[in-house]
């Protein structure tokens, strides 16, 4: 498993947006997340948590493949070549309602019906 460090943690930390995909039986799903709500709830080096508003689609398509990608990108980083940097960060994704995750999203985003939990098993450089 790789760790969110280095390069990739800047852009986690610099991040407006959070996409995110799934994979149900009608194919890929896509919805995003505020980067400043990952950064609220702290990027740890293998886990994220977000915040889980609606996300029923997700949450069905994370009940039968616990899979996910996540793309995290910022300009005000610097890439490889230029100004910009992003990241894709794979693995296994939950959505509970419970637990000191729950807890610490429910205290922040009373509107929450969850707490997504992402380990990340990879991060690749794009850009």
């Amino acid at each position: 498993m790789e760790k969110i460090e280095g390069n990739c943690r800047e852009v986690c930390e610099a991040t407006e947006f959070v996409a995110m995909v799934t994979t149900g039986d009608d194919g890929p799903h896509l919805v995003g997340n505020w980067g400043d709500y990952m950064r609220t709830l702290g990027v740890e080096e293998k886990r994220i948590v977000l915040p889980a508003g609606r996300y029923h689609q997700t949450e069905r398509n994370l009940g039968e493949n616990g899979r996910i990608l996540l793309m995290v990108a910022s300009r005000k980083v610097q890439g490889s070549r230029t100004p910009g940097q992003g990241y894709v960060i794979s693995g296994t994704a939950r959505i509970v309602s419970s637990g000191d995750a729950f807890d610490r999203v429910k205290a922040r985003y009373p509107w929450a019906r969850g707490a997504m939990v992402i380990d990340v098993e990879s991060v690749k450089a794009q850009l």
